[in-house]
């Protein structure tokens, strides 16, 4: 009985080893390929040399360099118009023009009295000198004659501001009265608005103020006019920080003979404050920030190796890089979101 239980065993054990020795030579034998982990698709571009330059922006209001209400600087009704709203005036061209026979009058009695005082004054004078009237007639004379001579003066003023004159060259932007209005001293009469010079403020951050000098260049972008851009230059910085709000007021100037920009006009200004001609330049969809760390991952025979780069001026396109690759590295743009360090990658384009 014991002897056939230890036969049984002793089978069963033969069985079992052949079927494992079966299964060992039916499996295939895992090859060195096959360990090699399957490569990932991305896109690369190459690192180029070029020029960048570093910008400060920000949105803008167009304004007028000089704009000028036109007042009445004496009473009366107008009398005729000479210039009209969108005309183009030269400094001191005749706008409109006011009755003046009340002023007229006036001049010509002051005119008057002028020279019967002047005759009476040079007799007098005269007769001072040969001791025949005494300094006190004398001094009356001369006074009498300074004051007459003082309300002629004032007399040819009031004719003169019967005329009302465009003080700077510009357009009329308004015309503010009608011929037999009625208008009083400081009345507005019309606004003109020199267009060949337009303006735009800035208030820049006083970190930036460094980088700002006058006469840098500038460029302007404007909603109104897609696609367009006019260039300008930095005439003034103000020597004030402004301690509400930690800015400075920086003034751009544009130069607008043709008349295209309007003041009111909204856009969004550019000032060029450094460049670099012969940058090494990343494009910025292949940098990647990571434990305040920039890297990117440079391909090198099919393997992508992260690399360290340290950063200077950037763009809207570029970022100038100062170490860590160079002019002719392949840099993966596309797909190094799920990369590893050394990793197999296939380079695809399209």
């Amino acid at each position: 009985m014991r002897l056939r239980e230890s036969r049984l065993k002793l089978t069963l054990l033969l069985v079992t080893t052949l079927l494992y020795v079966g299964c060992s030579a039916n499996a295939k034998p895992t090859t060195e390929e096959e360990k090699v982990e399957a490569a990932l698709p991305v896109e690369v571009k190459t690192v180029q040399l070029g020029m960048i330059a570093a910008h400060f922006t920000g949105p803008v209001t167009l304004e007028t360099e000089e704009d000028a209400q036109v007042v009445a600087k004496t009473s009366g009704v107008v009398k005729e118009i000479f210039a009209e709203e969108g005309q183009a005036v030269k400094k001191g061209q005749l706008l409109a023009k006011l009755e003046d026979e009340r002023q007229s009058f006036e001049l010509a009695r002051t005119k008057a009295s002028l020279q019967k005082l002047e005759k009476e004054y040079q007799r007098n004078k005269e007769l001072f000198a040969k001791n025949l009237i005494s300094a006190e007639v004398y001094d009356r004379t001369r006074f009498e004659y300074d004051a007459q001579k003082a309300a002629y003066e004032l007399a040819k003023l009031e004719m003169v501001y019967t005329s009302i004159k465009a003080p700077i060259g510009g357009v009329v932007a308004e015309r503010l009265i009608k011929a037999g209005n009625m208008v009083a001293v400081n009345a507005p009469t019309f606004r003109v608005i020199d267009f060949n010079t337009l303006k735009a403020v800035l208030h820049v951050p006083e970190i930036e103020l460094d980088k700002l000098r006058p006469n840098q260049l500038a460029t302007l972008k404007v909603d109104a006019l897609p696609g367009n851009e006019y260039s300008g230059q930095v005439s003034l910085i103000s020597p004030v920080i402004d301690p509400a709000t930690g800015t400075i007021k920086v003034t751009i100037a544009f130069d607008n003979a043709d008349r295209i920009l309007k003041p009111g006009m909204f856009g969004r200004v550019s000032i060029m404050h450094d460049i670099h001609p012969d940058a090494v330049l990343l494009p910025k969809e292949a940098l990647l920030a990571e434990d305040q760390e920039a890297t990117v991952f440079v391909v090198y025979d099919s393997v992508a190796i992260r690399q360290p780069v340290r950063l200077g001026l950037v763009n809207t396109i570029h970022y100038e890089v100062l170490g860590g690759i160079e002019e002719g590295d392949v840099v993966v743009t596309t797909g190094q979101a799920g990369l590893k360090d050394s990793a197999r990658v296939e380079i695809v384009t399209y």
